[in-house]
């Protein structure tokens, strides 16, 4: 039990040092308009524990670990339906599959060659840091709400429940942000600020590589960036331990940082800026899924 309570003290911390801040700046943010840069930070720090969350910290029981993150801060995606898909996407075997890996930005070539120019455009301009941070937030919500939509009207059970869910913590939420006066234009560009955020993260943390253990990459970034990404920047340890706390993950790369870039093949990056400097405005891969087959010719 102590050990337990030690591991997973920088957990609890870090919900109370998000909810503490978001309390503070939503009361703030009717007369500074600085508190909803500010809020963006802290609606993807929130999705950052939601995350942890979803990996059974901080408790042994997974009622407890999503009630405490039951609030959707940021509006955009129903927890449940989150964690379903995030759980799918560790499936390693299929990872950067575009139709079995719910996070992947692949296109299947065949499909890729019969989208019109101006829909290989738009997924060129988010294959860069500056597009995947400026419109893939908005393109993610566009197709997940469909893909969503579609399974409503199919009868999932399991997609209603997580919308349902939604709803109720909605109007929770909104309930607090009108007792405040939060500015619902303000808010909604923070809401938008942090996906775009989360979008940084997870703009190169897998690509398509024949070796399943070569697909995760790590960023060697020792930044507030890393803190508000709960170290997932070093994504193939955590692709590999996906059961280890947050803070137990940068000691355990110092000590293995040598097996985990050969594991890779060396799919690394020593910051966030590198990360910035080389794909701003460069694709970092083709759209289409470089290892599946091409259109029949």
């Amino acid at each position: 039990m102590i050990e337990r309570l030690r591991a997973e003290g920088p957990t609890w911390a870090a919900l109370v040092a998000c909810y503490a801040s978001y309390a503070a700046l939503t009361l703030a943010a009717p007369a500074h308009w600085s508190a909803y840069v500010a809020l963006a930070v802290v609606l993807a720090f929130h999705s950052s524990l939601q995350h942890e969350i979803i990996h059974g910290h901080p408790t042994r029981w997974k009622r407890v670990n999503e009630a405490l993150v039951f609030p959707p801060l940021g509006f955009a995606f129903p927890f449940e339906r989150y964690r379903d898909t995030h759980l799918a996407h560790h499936n390693d075997n299929r990872l950067t599959d575009p139709y079995d890996d719910p996070e992947s930005w692949y296109v299947d070539p065949r499909r890729w060659a019969h989208l019109s120019n101006p829909a290989r455009a738009v997924l060129r301009i988010n294959n860069t840091v500056a597009g995947r941070m400026a419109i893939g937030p908005g393109l993610s919500l566009v197709s997940f709400t469909i893909a969503d939509a579609r399974r409503l009207f199919a009868g999932d059970r399991a997609v209603a429940r997580a919308w349902a869910l939604h709803g109720v913590g909605a109007a929770l939420v909104l309930v607090w942000l009108w007792r405040c006066g939060v500015d619902p234009l303000g808010y909604a560009l923070a809401c938008y600020g942090g996906l775009s955020l989360i979008n940084l993260r997870s703009f190169l943390e897998h690509r398509a590589e024949e070796r399943v253990r070569g697909r995760s990459a790590i960023v060697e970034d020792r930044g507030p960036l890393a803190l508000l990404y709960l170290n997932n920047n070093l994504h193939a340890v955590h692709h590999a331990h996906p059961e280890m706390p947050w803070a137990a993950i940068p000691a355990h790369y110092r000590a293995h940082k040598d097996r985990f870039l050969k594991m890779n093949g060396g799919y690394a990056f020593p910051s966030y800026w590198s990360v910035l400097r080389s794909f701003l405005f460069r694709p970092k891969e083709p759209v289409a899924h470089p290892l599946m087959p091409g259109p029949e010719t």
